[in-house]
């Protein structure tokens, strides 16, 4: 199928040294221009980010920082990038939370002016999930082939819910997964160990505020001291520990922050 295009179109990825946004940077673009007339302009590009690429994230795209030791730095590609994507909408796959935005704080990095107000922005994730529902009732009707009635009642939603598990059991105890890790593994079996494991993002505490690291540390997700161990952060800055304790978290954090808290006291 032909795109009805009144203006190329490019769409782009991005391979990162993380997620955040405000502090991570490029390691790879690539960009693929879709003229008005069909061509198709598809370009490449390793990226110096000029800091050490994390190794979880090289784990995840298997580019390591002796790979892009000798390729340009954003600054030195900023301008002849900025020409290509001149007068052109843009598109992606979850471009609008994270692609974009990274993109954009490139740009201004190098002081390249980066505007979206006269641009279609496109993103293939969002018609994904919309079009797609992941309610309680979408997944009812695509793995039991039933309607789901007084959805949003306990009942109702409870005995779906477990429908829903013996159905995706049946369909996927013999597909193969593949980890982010390049692994491949069958998570979904009749089995709850297992299940577990596939489907519950250990953290800390239960809303994710503290999290672990590749070590098993704990570590804050949020904030100044995001990704930061809580030991570290509480002997070095005690009033945090209070801070924390009188404004609005979780009981639960608060509970599992002062563990750490009283843990770290014995040691000393």
């Amino acid at each position: 199928m032909k795109l009805h295009l009144k203006r190329p179109i490019v769409f782009f990825d991005l391979e990162t040294t993380g997620t955040d946004i405000g502090k991570d940077r490029i390691v790879e673009l690539s960009a693929l221009k879709i003229m008005p007339n069909g061509e198709e302009i598809l370009k490449t590009r390793r990226i110096n980010p000029t800091i050490p690429i994390p190794l979880e994230s090289s784990l995840i795209h298997k580019i390591y920082d002796e790979d892009v030791a000798d390729s340009p730095t954003f600054k030195q590609v900023a301008h002849e990038l900025s020409k290509f994507l001149e007068g052109c909408d843009l598109g992606g796959y979850n471009v609008i939370r994270f692609d974009i935005p990274l993109l954009a704080e490139e740009f201004l990095r190098c002081d390249v002016d980066f505007d979206i107000e006269n641009r279609h922005i496109v993103d293939a994730c969002r018609i994904f999930h919309q079009m797609e529902q992941r309610t309680l009732s979408a997944a009812y009707k695509f793995y039991c082939n039933k309607t789901l009635n007084n959805a949003h009642s306990a009942e109702a939603d409870t005995v779906a819910t477990y429908e829903i598990l013996k159905a995706q059991l049946e369909r996927y105890e013999e597909t193969p997964y593949e980890t982010s890790e390049g692994v491949t593994e069958y998570p979904v079996q009749n089995d709850m160990g297992a299940l577990h494991k596939f489907t519950f993002q250990k953290t800390a505490d239960l809303s994710g505020r503290i999290v672990y690291n590749n070590s098993g540390q704990e570590v804050f997700n949020f904030g100044k001291y995001k990704n930061v161990p809580v030991e570290e952060v509480l002997q070095k800055e005690p009033s945090y520990y209070d801070w924390m304790m009188k404004s609005e978290f979780p009981l639960y954090t608060k509970k599992v922050l002062t563990r750490i808290r009283l843990r770290k006291l014995q040691m000393s």
